[in-house]
């Protein structure tokens, strides 16, 4: 068995004395792993780092294998992250969020969504959205279409933190204390301010690890609060 792929690097952990195993999303396959014999020699380490574009041929005897990779690099963008730091966490967060998708299930809108985040200027808007879309390819995807009490989908205020369903204001009022602000950027398309993509990034890590990290005895990412704090700063 052998396929070869352009893909996104975004896990590696040592096996054995030389060898890693490398975790990386490729076009049209989704999330793959493989050995790499040598991973951690002075020539391949500087390759298999995450957030590299790399080229994946792997080759095993039988398809449900982990099979070896054989790594080209395409991409380099470990150097420059590293000098970023709000870029690097940014990075790091994404990566950490395409490694919950189940393995060998193509992704390529969330794949193409990551690169274009790694690629451009902090933007806290469009990690909304890649977060928004990782909960709904993982079947978490959040209703904020219309109100889960009335039904109108006009003045849209809040999300039950239980059914992740939009609230009206008016159906909201009496509960304020136990629903969670929704933007109205999510809904209405409009302009975003610090605040907005402060109370955005909350709602998503609500889910996030309510219904995705928790039940998995994990933790979003430590570095996930500065990345937040940076994208939300007033100027």
């Amino acid at each position: 068995m052998e396929w070869t792929g352009e893909a996104l690097l975004i896990g590696v952990r040592r096996h054995g004395e030389s060898s890693v195993i490398a975790e990386a999303m490729v076009a049209g396959r989704g999330r793959c792993l493989g050995l790499v014999r040598g991973g951690r020699s002075t020539r391949l380490a500087p390759v298999l780092q995450p957030g590299n574009t790399v080229q994946i041929t792997w080759r095993a005897r039988l398809e449900d294998q982990l099979g070896q990779f054989i790594v080209e690099l395409l991409q380099a963008r470990a150097a420059e992250l590293i000098i970023d730091r709000p870029r690097l966490y940014l990075s790091q967060l994404v990566c950490e969020h395409l490694r919950l998708l189940p393995e060998r299930d193509p992704h390529d809108r969330l794949l193409g969504m990551a690169l274009r985040l790694i690629d451009s200027p902090p933007d806290g808007v469009a990690l909304v959205q890649f977060e928004l879309a990782v909960l709904d390819d993982l079947g978490f995807g959040l209703d904020l279409s219309q109100c889960a009490v009335t039904g109108t989908t006009e003045d849209l205020t809040h999300v039950s933190p239980k059914s992740g369903r939009a609230v009206s204001r008016a159906a909201a009022a009496p509960y304020l204390d136990r629903l969670l602000p929704l933007p109205s950027f999510l809904t209405t398309r409009g302009n975003a301010s610090p605040h907005d993509i402060a109370d955005a990034l909350h709602l998503t890590s609500h889910f996030l690890q309510s219904r995705v990290f928790g039940p998995r005895e994990l933790a979003l990412s430590a570095t996930r609060d500065a990345l937040v704090a940076a994208l939300t700063q007033e100027h």
